[in-house]
């Protein structure tokens, strides 16, 4: 089949390439993110190929539809970005890769922590200009808290089994209860416990109407006063200027984001030689409590692997007429 693949950077095309060496697809890479201005790029192939920050609306599906792709195949496990309802009445099926490495995440997750907790961040910049002062740098065990986890499905699992070495009370909140979290010594509570007794807080839900800024102002008022919020999940889960506030006040100590609300313009990009124009994204940047990376968390050898292969197995499931799995 002929593949589509939006948003590329060379390392899709490393390893997309891999994973079709052994199959007939032919692959053929844009590094243009996939939008209704777009679309017409996908013209007379049978697959189109989107990442995260791919926008798949409406408008954009209708002109995909028009010359004939038959699949929509995302090469990640949310798919918050595509409209689903448009996608169906069109005749479009979308599949997804619902879990890659859930341990490239977890523990990504886990460095955020680490690095806030002993300002990893601040103290190499400071001994690069010869600094090897302490102050400012005070830390805490991390061992001896309370982490809340915030969606206990594989990378919460992983996420979980992680700090029970450390020796950390583990508390969860989802719809549904994991024996998997269960048995790495997650207790469930319900979310306003969860706000109250964390001394961590960290998300890793799926975007839905339900989660769309889970935590705004009134899930900080209820927290411990200097919490840390790590996000590694999806940007939208957190009302930015809730958790602004929130660190202005000091309510919130630290926080770890490797997702953000607005990140389509930023994230993926070198922007090094341009002014940001998001001011709020801007904000984040000047407070020296906070950690932000451009959404790596996924960012792993075995995670590449992994995406590459199940993508395309789900291309090579759809042309032989067999379910992956996989679908929407």
């Amino acid at each position: 089949m002929r593949v589509a693949v939006f948003s590329t950077k060379p390392y899709d095309k490393r390893f997309l390439s891999a994973a079709a060496e052994e199959t007939d697809h032919e692959l053929e890479f844009f590094e243009a993110r996939l939008d209704r201005t777009t679309a017409a790029l996908a013209d007379d192939f049978d697959v189109v190929c989107a990442f995260v920050n791919d926008e798949l609306g409406a408008a954009t599906l209708l002109r995909v539809a028009k010359t004939g792709p038959k699949l929509i195949a995302l090469r990640s496990a949310g798919f918050n970005h595509v409209d689903l309802e448009s996608a169906k009445s069109l005749g479009l099926p979308v599949v997804r890769v619902p879990a890659y490495s859930p341990r490239s995440v977890a523990e990504h997750t886990v460095a955020l922590m680490l690095a806030l907790d002993r300002k990893i961040h601040r103290a190499h910049a400071r001994v690069r200009e010869g600094n090897l002062s302490l102050d400012g740098l005070l830390g805490f065990d991390l061992g001896s808290r309370t982490v809340g986890i915030v969606g206990t499905g594989k990378i919460g699992v992983a996420v979980a089994k992680i700090l029970s070495g450390f020796g950390c009370r583990l508390l969860g909140y989802d719809v549904y209860e994991n024996s998997d979290a269960v048995a790495a010594g997650v207790e469930y509570v319900d979310l306003a416990t969860l706000w109250e007794e964390s001394d961590v807080v960290s998300l890793h839900a799926p975007l839905t109407p339900e989660t769309h800024h889970l935590v705004d102002a009134s899930a900080i008022a209820t927290m411990k006063d200097g919490v840390m919020v790590i996000n590694t999940s999806r940007g939208a889960l957190i009302d930015t200027a809730a958790v602004i506030e929130g660190l202005k006040s000091g309510k919130i100590g630290h926080l770890g984001l490797d997702v953000y609300e607005e990140e389509g313009d930023l994230f993926f990009e070198d922007l090094s030689n341009t002014v940001i124009q998001d001011d709020v994204f801007s904000r984040l940047l000047t407070f020296p409590n906070v950690l932000i990376t451009g959404h790596q968390a996924f960012f792993t050898v075995e995670a590449l692997e992994a995406i590459a292969t199940a993508t395309i197995a789900n291309i090579t499931a759809f042309e032989e007429g067999r379910v992956s799995g996989n679908e929407l």
